[in-house]
C-alpha cells in the first residue's frame, strides 16, 4: 500500500505501469484518475488544494486500510496533489490490485468517493471574479452514504 500527498505533478503512465508491473498474480487493476475541471460557474484561472500535512497523511492512509480490510485486495495505491492545480491538471490517482474485479472495481469506487468527500483537503478555486471555496455536494455525499 502507498498513500503519497504531494505538490508536483504525477506521471500516470509510469505510476500505473509500475503499480501493475507488480502483481501478476493478480487478476484485476483498476486506475481512475481526477482531473481538474472548471464545469460549475465557467471562468476558473486555477485552483488551490490546502491541507495539514501530518492529519492528511495519516487520514489517506487509515481510508486505504479501510479499503485493504473491506475487500481482498493485493494492493493500493493513493496520490493525491496540493497547492495551485490549473484545468486540465491530473489532481488524484487511486489504484486497486485484486484477484477478482469486482474487489479491485468497489474499493476503488469506495476510495474515490472518499478522497472526493470526506479527505481533509480545502479547495480555493479563483476566476476574475475573485476566489471562492469550494462547498461540499450533496451528490458527493450521496455516493459516500452506500459505503
Amino acid at each position: 500500500m502507498r498513500v503519497v500527498v504531494q505538490e508536483a505533478p504525477f506521471d500516470f503512465g509510469k505510476e500505473a505501469q509500475e503499480f501493475a508491473s507488480g502483481h501478476s498474480n493478480m487478476g484485476a487493476i483498476v486506475t481512475f484518475t481526477g482531473v481538474v475541471r472548471d464545469a460549475d460557474k465557467g471562468g476558473m484561472d486555477r485552483m488551490v488544494i490546502e491541507h495539514y500535512p501530518g492529519m492528511t497523511q495519516k487520514a489517506l492512509e487509515a481510508i486505504a486500510e479501510e479499503a485493504v480490510s473491506r475487500w481482498t485486495l493485493g494492493d493500493v495505491l493513493v496520490i493525491h496533489r496540493h497547492g495551485e492545480l490549473r484545468q486540465g491538471d491530473m489532481i488524484m490517482m487511486v489504484a486497486t490490485a485484486a484477484r477478482h474485479r469486482v474487489d479491485a472495481f468497489e474499493a476503488a469506487e469506495f476510495l474515490m468517493d472518499y478522497l472526493k468527500s470526506r479527505a481533509p483537503f480545502w479547495k480555493k478555486e479563483y476566476t476574475a471574479d475573485g476566489a471562492e471555496w469550494v462547498a461540499a455536494k450533496d451528490e458527493d455525499e450521496d455516493a459516500l452514504s452506500r459505503w
